[in-house]
């Protein structure tokens, strides 16, 4: 099937989330086995939670420091345009949820030139300067799923939906198998909600 028959499905992101990255694998996955092309943008759990009373102050700088790797992604797209945020999302995700390495320059650094962009670009990660264009990207996520969500949102022609939540991430059959569910259950008219209790921490994989 020639590349431009494929069909799009838009993922935003927030590097630093462990559920966003296994659902990310997922989609990689559904990639390799069926005719969809993954298109990447960012949004943020942090600008997600601006407003609420209930964070504690630990969790507050958690937050802060969430905005560093979301804010050298929009800097790399900004430069390099939106074909490049796939494989730094891997090298950043690889470095934080497989690796464990610490949220610093080095890191982001490291994941950068990994990726083959300018590791000059870390330096975004404590700047507002791109604050207004990821802020647009987050908007155009959300706005098409509401504000009682998380990361990550998923756009399939008209259908949208955050999630799904999975650890870990299905492979082969099973990734498909859970595709064609997710995308019966996205475009039935009315359909809100499917939720159950999570019994695992995220799996990295």
């Amino acid at each position: 099937m020639p590349h431009d028959a494929r069909t799009p499905v838009d993922f935003w992101f927030d590097p630093a989330c462990p559920w966003a990255w296994l659902t990310s694998r997922w989609i990689l996955e559904v990639a390799r086995l069926r005719p969809v092309e993954p298109r990447w943008h960012v949004m943020s759990l942090t600008v997600l939670n601006e407003g609420r009373g209930d964070l504690s102050e630990q969790q507050r700088k958690g937050q802060a420091m969430r905005l560093e790797a979301v804010r050298i992604c929009v800097a790399a797209e900004q430069k390099y345009g939106s074909q490049v945020l796939g494989d730094l999302y891997t090298e950043l995700g690889t470095r934080f949820h497989h690796e464990e390495a610490p949220r610093e320059r080095a890191t982001y650094e490291a994941a950068l030139a990994a990726a083959g962009l300018d590791p000059a670009l870390a330096g975004a990660a404590w700047s507002d300067e791109f604050d207004e264009a990821l802020r647009a990207s987050h908007k155009d996520g959300v706005d098409r799923v509401g504000t009682e969500v998380g990361t990550p949102i998923i756009a399939v022609g008209d259908a949208a939906f955050f999630g799904p939540v999975v650890s870990p991430a299905p492979r082969g059959e099973a990734a498909v198998r859970l595709w064609d569910g997710v995308l019966a259950v996205a475009g039935t008219d009315g359909f809100f909600e499917l939720k159950r209790s999570r019994t695992r921490a995220p799996i990295a994989t």
